[in-house]
């Protein structure tokens, strides 16, 4: 479906406001906060016009998608992985995303680790909110999965990731989302020298503004960019 461009542009730029209001409520700079265009539900030929509204990152949850994409439009953006990855599809994506933040198995990392042609930047992802339908660590084996992860060296962890329970009242998310900033905040003390914890991906659509009070730096956001 073809998208109105001056919609993507006024929907862009009403995000941005928004993530700068929320930002001042937690007493942050809005150039913290980075917006990765979650583009699942948008077909190929509407890339441009969220490149034309401002936005150079993008995120896909499909490998085949992301890689069918990237082919038709990859000087546009800076390209993300930003759902379930699977072992078996690390070698689709291998070497064509900056950041993958949803790494949570060893088998992923290890498939990571043998075919990416250079240091892969991750996230790990935790499910912070302790629900069985999301993907994710679990915080109490956080420590242990980055004890594995230390000694990969294709496999690069600069942050976390969280996926909480949909929730209609975006307060809902915010448990959650001031889980992963305590967790990353822990985890930089122990594991100082080893792996970084300078990015947090939380927050869609429905609940950015929340994350980012809780000191998100990246925000997967998806249809709120689409319309003003």
């Amino acid at each position: 479906m073809s998208r109105n461009p001056d919609d993507v542009k006024a929907g862009v730029a009403r995000t941005r406001e928004r993530i700068a209001e929320a930002a001042a409520r937690a007493g942050r700079s809005a150039d913290e906060i980075e917006i990765v265009a979650a583009v699942k539900y948008l077909d190929a030929e509407d890339l441009p016009l969220l490149h034309a509204a401002g936005i150079t990152r993008v995120g896909e949850n499909r490998t085949d998608q992301l890689v069918a994409k990237q082919d038709a439009y990859g000087d546009l953006f800076t390209w993300d992985f930003i759902g379930h990855l699977q072992s078996r599809k690390v070698k689709e994506i291998a070497g064509r995303v900056t950041l993958i933040h949803s790494l949570f198995t060893e088998s992923t990392a290890a498939q990571i680790e043998s075919r990416s042609p250079a240091p892969q930047d991750v996230l790990v992802e935790v499910n912070t909110a302790g629900d069985p339908d999301k993907d994710g660590v679990a915080p109490a084996d956080l420590d242990a999965l980055l004890e594995v992860l230390a000694p990969l060296g294709n496999v690069n962890v600069t942050g976390l990731m969280t996926m909480p329970a949909f929730a209609e009242d975006p307060e809902g998310s915010r448990a959650a989302f001031a889980a992963l900033r305590e967790l990353a905040a822990s985890a930089t003390e122990r594991w100082a020298g080893t792996h970084r914890f300078d990015a947090l991906s939380m927050g869609t659509s429905q609940d950015f503004e929340v994350a980012v009070e809780e000191g998100a730096t990246l925000v997967r956001a998806g249809s709120v960019l689409l319309a003003p």
